[in-house]
């Protein structure tokens, strides 16, 4: 019966293997692969061994023979591409020549194991062909679509790992390799890469030493362009003492005498001299300070040659206000650009800057700590500065818009301010006597009148204080409270109107001095107020005017016009 059975099976496959070889083994492949066409996904390794069984017979022609008679015919390969490899029996022969079943081979691969199929792809050579002609069409590469790389071929490729590097597209699986042309090596994307790169670190110290040394450039620029920027230069005075001022020293003040001739007439300004003020120290008296609308404040030879020594150009607006420091080696000024600076003549640098919130106008140092100083300006406030710390340390507010002028008293315990008030009821806003320490107000029942007062001068041996009004005459207060207002007492002759007129008392306070809006400069005694003399100095209104500190006979005076002038 078993005979029988193996009989009829093999004229079977005889009669389909008869038809076979009639027809044409691509046309039956062909129908079989329409029926047939699944994805084997189950194993990458079975896709590997067949296209590594593919490649090692694509040199041979891979036209299946015929078998004969009495072999039995393999149902085929599943390809991943959708069609059906036909091959033999045994498609890879082991050395012995016997015929293994390709399912057996399968299962004695290592590739199959699930722990082997996570592992990555193994670098194998690349397949070349050779060049002596095209390759004859094989049965699994004559249906695939056009530009499609099988998975087994795609396995054989080399892998290659890149960080932020763009690789070309390798050729088509069989294709011959093109060399790389090094001048074409730079893609788009790697000159981006070079574009958007990664900037180094840079230390601190370097950061600010390159921004000091841009800064620096660029002040150069600036400096090169206006040379009116450039910081100023160490003061070059003369180490000797004044021939004209060292008879003077060590003795007790004179007489003052009244000027009459002109020594000197300084001509340095473009605009408007606003303040004049004599070096405080006696050895270097023969130094004078001008501030000036024109944003500069120069110092002086006024007693010897009448040259200028040095310009300063500090701040960006016009220079209402500078003091010597009482060591006279300093020099504090304030404008209208709201800056206050303190500068060191012998080295000139700024040993202070500080920026106010108002445009300054009046300056004073303390009397007795000259690390303070006060100033006010168009505020409501005046603002008390230590210059060790460089903030304000105390502020002194009123219900006023301006200040106008600033006074110390007994010794630096009390100040004075004069304010821009002159309305009805301005009595408690004309002058202020405030207390230094507490900010608190003294007393506002100083001037009853309803003018303003744009100077203030103290008397240097009297317990008495001049204030300069626009009623156009000079009053007299007493320096300690109530502060009364004398009213025998009234020095009149000049002219105001409106201008910041300036009045100081000679160091003996025999004299009084005061300039006037129409130029003149009148010279009254104290002691009777009648006018000792009239001096026809200047064009235009004289603001400022003062007396030389150890020199009996100068007089120092400066006008709306620009022009300063030295009177013996």
């Amino acid at each position: 019966m078993a005979n029988k059975l193996q009989a009829l099976c093999t004229s079977v496959f005889a009669n389909i293997f008869r038809s076979f070889a009639l027809e044409g083994p691509r046309d039956t492949v062909s129908s079989m692969a329409s029926l047939v066409a699944y994805d084997d996904s189950d194993s990458e390794a079975e896709s590997e061994l067949a296209g590594s069984c593919a490649a090692a017979g694509q040199r041979k022609d891979s036209c299946v023979t015929v078998e004969p008679r009495g072999q039995a015919f393999a149902s085929g390969v599943l390809d991943r591409t959708g069609g059906t490899l036909p091959t033999k029996h045994g498609s890879c022969e082991d050395p012995a020549g016997q015929r293994l079943p390709l399912a057996r081979l399968w299962r004695s691969d290592p590739g199959s194991c699930p722990s082997q199929r996570l592992q990555w792809p193994r670098t194998e050579p690349d397949v070349t062909f050779p060049a002596s002609g095209p390759p004859r069409p094989s049965l699994w590469t004559s249906h695939a679509p056009a530009g499609h790389v099988p998975r087994a071929a795609a396995c054989l490729k080399q892998v290659r790992l890149s960080w932020g590097t763009y690789d070309p597209p390798e050729p088509p699986f069989g294709a011959q390799p093109k060399p790389e042309t090094p001048g074409k090596s730079g893609s788009s994307l790697q000159k981006k890469r070079r574009e958007d790169c990664i900037v180094p670190y840079t230390p601190k110290r370097l950061r600010c030493s390159q921004a000091l040394s841009t800064e620096t450039g660029k002040n150069k620029d600036a400096e090169a362009r206006d040379p009116s920027l450039r910081p100023p230069r160490p003061l070059c005075t003369a180490p000797q003492v004044s021939e004209f001022i060292q008879p003077y020293l060590g003795t007790p003040y004179k007489e003052t005498q009244i000027s009459q001739k002109v020594l000197f007439h300084l001509r340095g300004h473009k605009g408007p001299v606003s303040s004049i003020q004599w070096c405080p120290v006696f050895s270097k008296s023969h130094m004078f300070l001008s501030a000036s609308l024109d944003k500069t404040f120069k110092v002086w030879n006024a007693v010897d040659s009448g040259r200028c020594l040095q310009t300063y150009s500090l701040h960006s607006e016009a220079v209402r206000a500078a003091r010597w420091s009482p060591c006279g080696q300093r020099i504090l000024s304030g404008g209208f650009d709201c800056a206050l600076h303190l500068t060191d003549l012998e080295t000139g640098t700024q040993v202070f800057s500080g920026q106010s919130n108002f445009r300054v106008t009046t300056l004073k140092f303390h009397p007795k700590d000259h690390n303070l100083f006060v100033c006010g300006g168009f505020s409501s406030e005046v603002k008390a500065w230590d210059v060790r710390a460089g903030k304000v340390v105390r502020s002194y507010k009123a219900t006023i818009q301006q200040t106008l002028d600033i006074l110390f008293l007994r010794e630096g315990s009390e100040f004075l301010s004069s304010t821009d008030a002159s309305s009805r009821d301005s009595a408690d806003r004309t002058i202020i006597a405030w207390d230094f320490r507490s900010s608190a107000k003294i007393s506002n029942q100083i001037f009853h009148e309803r003018y303003t007062c744009p100077s203030l001068a103290l008397h240097p041996r009297e317990p008495v204080f001049l204030a300069q009004t626009n009623g156009n005459y000079l009053a007299l207060f007493s320096a300690v409270w109530p502060y009364r207002m004398s009213r025998r007492r009234r020095y009149e002759g000049h002219k105001v109107e409106g201008y910041a007129v300036g009045c100081e008392c000679s160091p003996d306070g025999d004299l009084l001095v005061t300039g006037s809006a129409d130029g003149r400069v009148l010279l009254y005694c104290f002691r009777t107020a009648s006018r000792a003399r009239t001096l026809h100095g200047h064009t235009q209104a004289c603001v400022g005017t003062t007396f030389h500190p150890v020199l009996p006979s100068v007089l120092a005076t400066c006008s709306w016009e620009g022009d300063i002038k030295i009177w013996h």
